[in-house]
């Protein structure tokens, strides 16, 4: 392996989201960069109608700023009683510019009288990896869900986002009273993650 190719990009400037991928990547002989590491990183448009749309156009713009191979991810929150919001505008749901608080207090307000056996959830990860190839780039991917509900009430300080909300299916604790290893064992990111890294370690095989 090269050091070119030992060295990969992940796509993404949310400092929770960067520990908990370079956690889980953790094991693999690659250093990973991120856009703090490159100058001028492109903003990219998160306008996709899915996740893999997403996911998809940030790890083509990773590829094309450095040069190198790029991992990015799209991910939310799907509410069954909200027709499957807040989905792609997870992060904005409340706003361009919303806090994780300020999503989280229009979620209660929009199920304020959704019954619990109502509240079914789940978060979604898809994940995209753009690398040379032999006609310029190809690109492999990944995703994983991760089935739960929604509470009434924020509980626990870990994670970021929704999770002080969302209860996964089997536990009675909320993914922010998760600790960091509980939730990598069960997480959607985690799933497409671990899917991924099968596939990563397949392809580090074949250059």
């Amino acid at each position: 392996m090269t050091d070119r190719v030992s060295r990969i990009v992940l796509a993404s400037g949310n400092k929770h989201k960067l520990v908990e991928i370079k956690s889980l990547l953790a094991d693999l002989p690659l250093t990973v960069a991120t856009p703090h590491d490159f100058p001028r990183w492109p903003i990219v448009e998160e306008d996709g109608s899915t996740f893999k749309e997403n996911a998809l156009k940030k790890a083509m713009n990773g590829f094309e700023h450095t040069g190198l191979p790029c991992i990015a991810d799209d991910s939310g929150l799907e509410v069954d009683a909200l027709g499957g919001r807040p989905g792609v505008h997870s992060s904005r749901y409340a706003g361009e510019s919303a806090s994780d608080a300020e999503n989280n207090a229009r979620l209660l307000r929009e199920l304020a009288n959704i019954p619990s056996e109502k509240r079914t959830a789940r978060f979604c990860c898809v994940i995209a990896f753009v690398f040379p190839g032999r006609e310029n780039k190809e690109m492999l991917f990944s995703a994983g869900t991760c089935e739960g509900r929604i509470g009434y009430a924020l509980q626990g300080t870990n994670g970021f986002g929704y999770d002080p909300l969302f209860i996964p299916t089997g536990y009675e604790r909320t993914y922010a009273q998760l600790s960091a290893e509980e939730k990598n064992m069960i997480s959607h990111r985690a799933k497409a993650l671990s899917d991924f890294k099968e596939k990563l370690r397949v392809w580090l095989h074949t250059i």
